[in-house]
């Protein structure tokens, strides 16, 4: 590399596309790199007027809480905005033997004395009839009654219980692009992306744009969704497929009204399994986001669209408009090359289950707004270890979404059976569910200080589905043992005295767009 590119600063950072990504990592990077001049960082967003967001209803993870809040968003004008509702966790039907009483939950808040002693061994010694996740977290009470996470007078962004959000991703885009304009100083640009021009060392100069003006930088963000039109078409970085492991390719999806203006707004991402994948239920402030993710090597679309006409029920149905959507599980071989980083679906998509999109769009620019380098001869390294870091998350997420389908007991369709298959699972998740048959899973079974899926959310699915550790009675202590249990009775006890307190969700939404929440 010349001297000139290894003293050259990084100043410009383009980010190519808008939507959920794009305005996230303007909005992050703007935030962390706060303008002071020539001698600052300046965030350019481009996006052209024709491209439409691809967003339905969408889930996300507690992290989008602190992400906001760094930003100097109002959660209040957040919630009032996006038509969002509070998230505390996910519930499963029908995965474990497909009875009408099968289900389990993985709530956001971690088991008791999660990081002070394993409690699940000796829950798993001796359950005494109690569910797990009931056993063990308190949040599985607030989330059968639809309670919300917080009081009125409880302040932005804290909560009595560990939250997110549902959210009208078409809402969000707009939301945050009006906040990164306005208030964090983001250059916004509508144009037309017609070709690429590079240095001589394959960098990206400058973006060629149809109005005719260019559009140079030094890092070049692409958050163009699944047209990928830097890392994808320019670059040429190929695509790795994860259709062999997770066969979800298709979904459709739906928005249900409410039955009445005071009908119930779940706290969970509701996920009811069904012939040949799985439907998603979002309820957000004004309507419910419904949608059934499935496999076209198991079902028809017709199929497929009648089973989920059958879930909303045929008098609800008549009349909504359905819309059908292709899913491409997988991600790129890289995701920063030269002085180009890929962002949000340009980096990958696996099915919905789960909700990893957005945290994952998160994680990636915190990162890369942590770890900037000031000059170009640092890129490198940081590419590298960029690389290394998404790929070992991506992944850790295709183990964690397999998990729910290796666990399931149902012979009813042959989806669920070929799932099973040892061809179709991840050797790192075969190793993982034999070491955990012996082993209850804990926060140092992984490497990264920030794990998508924590040792916590293993413990929920696995015991939720079933799975048996195999408790050793020379490793359980009698001092813990009734320290374990009186954490239990302590977690059963707080959840009926919490559930007394909290209102429900849409009492609490109801009243924020009223009056507001406090102030941090």
């Amino acid at each position: 590399m010349s001297e000139h590119l290894a003293a050259h600063p990084l100043r410009e950072i383009v980010v190519v596309g808008g939507g959920t990504a794009g305005w996230l990592v303007a909005g992050v990077l703007a935030a962390h790199y706060p303008r002071r001049g020539e001698e600052g960082v300046t965030v350019t967003l481009i996006e052209s007027r024709s491209q439409p967001p691809i967003g339905v209803g969408e889930g996300t993870w507690p992290t989008i809480r602190a992400t906001l809040r760094q930003i100097g968003v109002s959660e209040t004008d957040f919630l009032r905005e996006c038509d969002a509702s509070f998230k505390q966790g996910s519930t499963f039907a029908r995965w474990v033997d497909g009875a009408p009483s099968d289900s389990y939950h993985h709530p956001f808040t971690p088991p008791v004395a999660y990081e002070e002693e394993p409690v699940a061994r000796y829950w798993l010694e001796d359950p005494q009839g109690l569910i797990f996740a009931d056993s063990v977290c308190f949040q599985t009470a607030l989330c059968d009654q639809s309670l919300a996470p917080k009081q009125i007078t409880t302040p932005e962004y804290a909560g009595l219980a560990n939250y997110a959000y549902h959210l009208d991703a078409g809402k969000l885009g707009p939301f945050l692009q009006r906040h990164c304009v306005g208030r964090l100083g983001v250059r916004h640009v509508l144009d037309e992306i017609v070709g690429v021009e590079s240095t001589d060392n394959g960098d990206i100069a400058r973006l060629v744009t149809k109005s005719g003006v260019p559009l140079g930088g030094d890092l070049f963000i692409d958050c163009s969704g699944f047209a990928s039109l830097l890392i994808g078409r320019h670059y040429g970085v190929p695509f790795t497929s994860m259709q062999d492991i997770l066969f979800v390719d298709r979904a459709w999806a739906v928005q249900v009204p409410y039955g009445s203006e005071d009908a119930p707004i779940a706290s969970v991402t509701r996920a009811t399994a069904q012939a040949a994948g799985w439907v998603w239920d979002i309820g957000l402030t004004s309507r419910r986001g419904v949608g059934y993710a499935y496999s076209s090597g198991y079902s028809s679309d017709e199929a497929a669209l009648e089973e989920l006409q059958a879930y909303i029920g045929p008098a609800s149905a008549r009349g909504l408009s359905f819309r059908r959507i292709d899913i491409r599980s997988g991600y790129r071989q890289c995701f920063w090359t030269h002085n180009c980083v890929a962002i949000g679906l340009s980096a990958g998509f696996l099915e919905p289950l789960e909700a990893s999109a957005i945290v994952m769009i998160e994680l990636a620019v915190k990162w890369v707004a942590n770890m900037l380098p000031s000059g170009h001869a640092g890129m490198a390294r940081a590419a590298r270890l960029f690389n290394e870091t998404c790929r070992y998350r991506w992944e850790r997420i295709v183990d964690f979404l397999k998990l729910h389908y290796a666990l399931s007991r149902r012979t009813d369709t042959a989806f669920w059976i070929e799932n099973r298959r040892r061809e179709s699972l991840p050797d790192s998740l075969v190793e993982g569910l034999e070491f955990w048959r012996q082993h209850c899973p804990w926060y140092d079974d992984f490497v990264q200080r920030e794990e998508v899926f924590s040792a916590a959310s293993y413990q929920y699915v696995l015991y939720g589905m079933g799975f048996r550790t195999e408790p050793a009675g020379w490793l359980l202590d009698e001092q813990r043992r009734k320290s374990a249990r009186a954490r239990i009775a302590e977690t059963v006890a707080y959840a009926k005295s919490l559930s007394a307190t909290l209102p429900n969700n849409r009492d609490l939404l109801n009243r924020i767009r009223r009056f507001g929440l406090q102030k941090i």
